[in-house]
């Protein structure tokens, strides 16, 4: 059975203190380190921009999973790529030419991702499967951190599971927003890889323990 990749988004942790959350992510037996992009536009939130993202590649020691919430990503995935972002996501409901932007995070060395709000059906994704590395699947509206799972996303993974061996895809199933010990399992059960916790690390006691327990976890 293939453990989950973890990945502890940096959303929620101290933004006064990123090199110690880094460290943190460094020593536990987290995965990648996931990074969320906002513009402001696309969602109604504005997070970090290149240059935090080039000073958490300083101190990072895992793969930094760069989450563009953005319109017109085209215009900063080199941007994103020279700071050091090891896997680039661009939001299907931002890309009028999906398929471009897919060639171009790849033409650059990045594994490319596509990431789908709640509401976007998974068949959708169905002409690029087989061109992408990652399907990050929203399970609550981006933008904010904290809120509450949505319950149709185990059916939302079901299907992209059944899409991705259809077309003999290798691409990631990655479950953004909401994740905890009680909901991963069932998550990984209807075929999700990646988990992506923000809150439920870095609001905890000990963060590090977490990480181990999501990682530890079976379907």
């Amino acid at each position: 059975m293939t453990k989950p990749i973890i990945a502890p988004s940096l959303l929620a942790s101290d933004f006064a203190n990123l090199e110690r959350e880094v460290n943190m992510i460094n020593q536990s037996e987290a995965d990648w380190i996931h990074v969320d992009i906002m513009d402001g536009v696309f969602v109604p939130n504005i997070s970090m921009g290149i240059p935090v993202v080039e000073a958490i590649r300083k101190h990072a020691q895992k793969p930094l999973d760069v989450h563009l919430m953005i319109v017109q990503p085209e215009r900063y995935v080199e941007a994103f790529h020279n700071a050091g972002a090891a896997i680039i996501s661009v939001h299907l409901e931002a890309c009028p030419h999906l398929h471009r932007n897919i060639q171009q995070i790849k033409a650059l060395g990045c594994q490319a991702g596509v990431a789908i709000n709640p509401h976007t059906p998974v068949t959708l994704l169905e002409p690029v499967l087989k061109d992408i590395d990652l399907v990050c699947v929203m399970a609550v509206n981006p933008g904010f951190g904290a809120q509450k799972f949505i319950e149709r996303t185990y059916q939302k993974v079901e299907q992209l599971r059944a899409l991705i061996q259809k077309h003999n895809s290798t691409a990631k199933i990655e479950i953004d927003g909401g994740i905890n010990l009680q909901n991963a399992s069932s998550l990984m059960a209807a075929g999700a890889d990646v988990l992506v916790a923000g809150n439920f690390v870095f609001s905890s006691s000990s963060p590090k323990e977490v990480i181990t327990q999501l990682k530890s976890l079976k379907p």
